[in-house]
């Protein structure tokens, strides 16, 4: 599959779903108040962000870096 911007949009927007779903399951809260809070992470951001080619990344990946970035722990974003 190339890469094109219509396939990085659909991949963001399916990861973006797949951690609110895993959120709201997790915390039980509904999946839309998780990805309301979702998409005002800077996790998201950097998703959101072709350039980053997060979306290429699992959900665990993605979730992973969710949980630093609460903990305050950004030293292992300096990968991306």
């Amino acid at each position: 599959m190339k890469d094109t911007p219509e396939v990085a949009e659909y991949l963001i927007d399916i990861t973006t779903a797949k951690v609110a779903e895993i959120m709201a399951r997790e915390s039980g809260r509904t999946t839309a108040e998780c990805m309301r809070e979702f998409m005002s992470t800077r996790t998201f951001e950097v998703l959101d962000c072709r350039e980053s080619y997060l979306y290429h990344e699992s959900v665990e990946y993605v979730l992973d870096m969710l949980d630093d970035e609460r903990r305050g722990d950004f030293e292992s974003w300096r990968e991306i």
